[in-house]
């Protein structure tokens, strides 16, 4: 627990980025030895508060002041010899480096001698931390590039810990790991409070929230709107404080029983990826929510690329209800799929382009006049569909880096929104997102499927697998194990029996 020991005071912290206030005089006064959460809409300011405090964004306006001593950091190398680290919502890794390089990026020293480093040394180093926190499947001396999203995401847990920073910062971090790993990090944020240190934690996991942490600031809209005690609140007093006013708690679908049509729209015979998943066989029915679910490393995450065409090696066959069969990317956007990737930068979004440009990239055939692209034209496109999915932006030519997490998955999905694809494959749709935007994806689902329109939505919610899909398939060792119908009757425990 926290003692009387102030150990982050934020006085008047203050940001623009052009003509939007990010962050707009917002004070927050965190004790040694707490577990402090930054909740509120995407677009609140949460990330961008806790990147000018730990040196990613400079500082607009105000001051930190970190265990009595004013910060004045110029980059993130400084802040974390200061004692600030984070651990950020997408890819912290540096691609084309091993893991014990990115473990020690910007703190080589130790390893350095007469201006050689001795790698060896810094492997060694590394592989006793990766195994001192429990992730041995991992290598230090392999290429970062080796390692799938989740793990990537465990060594950036022991790059920003290792140290045994004064201020953790957890930022959406959870969204990114199995339950597995997430329990590993809630150990971590405890031994960081029982040491006398502090933990600021962003989520949009009401739940987890209240159960990790000990006190609630809530920003919204860029301003600072209360501090609470974690045991004083409940999941709809958040929810309001982070809204401003009531929303319903109805994120799900509530009809049950409704037949699933007994049009296929997509086959998936014998599909097999080497060392992922094996011989999956289904069918995707019209206007249908089939949801995939499973552990860590369970292949589902895997299904999605092999609908979509981009698994290397993939044997089998995915065909459309026409005979067309899909081995490609080109062939799959053609054929009206979509997909949303859930490691959203590095596969969903183009980072260094404009929202337009992100909008329009799959439709961009469909637009061209004679195979001339009429700059007007574009514009009108992308700002139809970026409204349709509320993106808080400055505009539509502003880059897509800019966003904040839940705003870049709108963009994803206003793009194939855009394109008007006939099957969706979602993975992981609302990672990243805040409750009242949940709402909207989720109502959004409901409504393309009226149209007939098909969706495949892989997932690590359990509720979210529950409360949306008309079938569930469940995954294990890169083989389906278990399959449900939508019934009020089926619960979490019915599902996690066939994951483990």
């Amino acid at each position: 627990m926290s003692n009387d020991k102030i150990l982050l005071k934020a006085e008047h912290i203050d940001k623009r980025f052009g003509i939007t206030h990010a962050v707009n005089d917002v004070s927050i006064t965190i004790k040694a030895g707490e577990t402090r959460a930054l909740i509120g809409e995407n677009g609140s300011g949460k990330s961008t508060f806790c990147q000018m405090l730990c040196g990613i964004y400079s500082i607009g306006g105000g001051t930190f002041t970190l265990d009595g001593q004013e910060m004045h950091v110029k980059n993130q190398v400084e802040a974390n010899k200061l004692g600030v680290s984070i651990i950020v919502q997408e890819m912290g890794t540096l691609s084309g480096l091993t893991v014990a390089e990115n473990i020690f990026l910007g703190h080589e020293d130790p390893f350095m001698h007469y201006g050689i480093k001795d790698t060896h040394a810094m492997i060694k180093e590394g592989q006793r931390l990766l195994d001192e926190y429990g992730f041995t499947n991992i290598r230090a001396g392999a290429m970062i590039d080796s390692y799938n999203f989740e793990d990537r995401k465990l060594v950036e847990i022991v790059k920003a810990t290792y140290m045994k920073p004064k201020i953790l910062i957890v930022d959406e971090t959870t969204t990114a790991l199995s339950q597995n790993g997430r329990l590993e990090l809630y150990k971590i944020m405890d031994a960081v409070r029982a040491d006398g240190r502090s933990v600021i934690f962003i989520s949009h996991d009401l739940r987890e929230i209240l159960e990790h942490c000990d006190t609630i600031s809530i920003l919204r809209d860029g301003e600072y709107i209360d501090t609470v005690n974690s045991k004083d609140v409940n999941e709809d007093d958040l929810k309001r404080l982070m809204v401003g006013r009531e929303i319903g708690s109805a994120y799900y679908r509530t009809d049950y029983g409704k037949p699933i049509s007994d049009e296929v729209v997509l086959s998936v015979k014998n599909v097999s990826v080497y060392d992922q998943i094996e011989d999956v066989n289904f069918d995707l029915h019209r206007g249908e929510i089939l949801g995939f679910g499973g552990l860590s490393e369970c292949g589902m995450h895997e299904i999605g690329k092999a609908i979509f065409g981009a698994s290397w090696g993939r044997k089998g066959t995915v065909t459309l209800a026409d005979g067309t069969n899909i081995d490609d990317i080109p062939s799959a956007i053609k054929h009206s799929i979509a997909y949303a990737s859930k490691d959203r930068d590095n596969e969903s979004i183009i980072l260094n382009e404009s929202i337009r440009n992100n909008v329009v990239l799959p439709s961009l055939d469909d637009l061209a006049e004679k195979h001339i692209l009429k700059s007007g034209k574009l514009n009108k496109f992308a700002q139809e569909y970026a409204d349709k999915m509320q993106t808080k932006m400055q505009s539509i030519h502003q880059f897509i880096s800019d966003l904040s997490g839940g705003n870049k998955q709108k963009v994803v999905l206003a793009r194939w929104l855009g394109k008007g694809s006939d099957i969706l494959v979602l993975d992981s749709p609302t990672r990243g997102i805040d409750v009242k935007v949940k709402q909207a994806i989720y109502a959004l689902m409901s409504e393309l499927t009226a149209q007939g329109k098909s969706i495949i939505m892989i997932s690590e919610e359990i509720p979210e697998l529950l409360g949306m899909s008309d079938r569930i398939f469940i995954m294990k060792d890169g083989k389906i194990n278990g399959t449900f119908n939508r019934s009020e009757t089926l619960s979490e425990e019915d599902l996690i029996a066939k994951m483990v």
